[in-house]
């Protein structure tokens, strides 16, 4: 199986969207996301958590990395199966939220220990 990083991504910042969510708002997020894992089931290695950006190295800046709002790592044997996987994923359903899948490729020469 093929390991997937997915980015979440929205024109609101996680901290901005947690802060101004209702208490209801916060379960009926969470019990959405919950009942998508459920269904992912296999497929998900890391549910992952919200990000917030905090800082760039290098001369450049990534275009766009302040609307990465959260990840997830997720496995499957395509890019097909992915999208598969996705379909009905709640971050789909806020108007403006994408997601980008990007496949972890393996490393020749690289063990993974642990």
């Amino acid at each position: 199986m093929a390991k997937f990083m997915i980015l979440y991504c929205s024109s609101e910042s996680a901290k901005d969207m947690m802060t101004n969510a209702t208490p209801e708002q916060m379960k009926a997020g969470m019990d959405a996301w919950m009942a998508w894992a459920g269904k992912a089931g296999d497929h998900v290695v890391d549910l992952g958590a919200p990000t917030a950006h905090a800082t760039h190295a290098g001369a450049g800046s990534l275009p766009g990395a302040e609307e990465i709002t959260g990840y997830s790592i997720l496995q499957a044997d395509s890019a097909a199966g992915i999208t598969a996987v996705l379909d009905g994923h709640p971050h789909l359903d806020m108007p403006g939220n994408t997601i980008e899948v990007l496949e972890m490729l393996p490393m020749p020469g690289m063990s993974r220990c642990g």
